[in-house]
């Protein structure tokens, strides 16, 4: 998709990657690859066989529809894995949203493969079925509230909130268009429900109010 090349910087090595299965074996460490803003990770089609973490910045999963349309399914933030795959093909494209660290991680050698695999497959489904009944809302506002629910409980229930994907990535990821996306982010500042920062964060201001929206 973008023509950039990751280039590969050295961070400190932890004894063990937040968030893994202990049966993932964090020795020898992988260096963190470094991707710019746009950067491709991996494309829709090319062998999977390893899993990835975010140290820093965040990721988009994304597949382009037969009319040239972009479905995202997932964000990935900090501290959280992405890549895994039923089989030994990647049937979605992952690319940086900002700029990203990702760290490769491969299975430990000799650990049983289904005790390593299922807590990451039970997450991704589980993250899957979510985002279906966040896209089966019929309401605009419904679905940008129970996305902004999220984005606040994965940055640890936070009131002020990052965004670092763009409006037209929220609506590729709810269904919408990022007209609508915009109306939404406004109508919400003007109920009180959220404060505008900037462009990249917000602030909840009635975490009550926006849950029952999602709802």
């Amino acid at each position: 998709m973008h023509a950039y090349t990751a280039s590969r910087i050295s961070l400190p090595s932890h004894s063990a990657q937040p968030g893994l299965p202990e049966t993932f074996d964090p020795a020898p460490a992988q260096p963190v690859s470094f991707f710019a803003a746009g950067a491709e990770i991996y494309a829709q089609g090319e062998k999977a066989g390893a899993f990835y973490q975010v140290e820093f910045g965040a990721v988009r999963i994304y597949r382009l529809l037969a009319d040239g349309r972009r479905q995202i399914s997932a964000f990935h933030l900090a501290g959280e894995t992405f890549g895994f795959e039923a089989d030994s093909t990647h049937h979605f494209f992952a690319e940086a949203i900002n700029a990203t660290g990702v760290r490769v991680l491969r299975l430990a050698t000799g650990a049983e493969m289904a005790r390593q695999l299922l807590p990451l497959a039970l997450k991704g489904l589980t993250r899957a079925q979510e985002h279906l009944l966040v896209l089966g809302r019929q309401n605009a506002i419904e679905r940008v509230a129970a996305f902004l629910v999220d984005m606040a409980e994965r940055q640890g229930g936070l009131r002020q909130v990052e965004l670092p994907m763009s409006r037209m990535d929220i609506g590729d990821y709810l269904g919408l268009t990022i007209e609508t996306v915009s109306r939404v982010f406004t109508r919400l500042k003007d109920k009180g429900v959220i404060r505008l920062l900037n462009l990249r964060s917000i602030e909840i201001l009635k975490q009550d109010a926006l849950h029952c929206m999602s709802e």
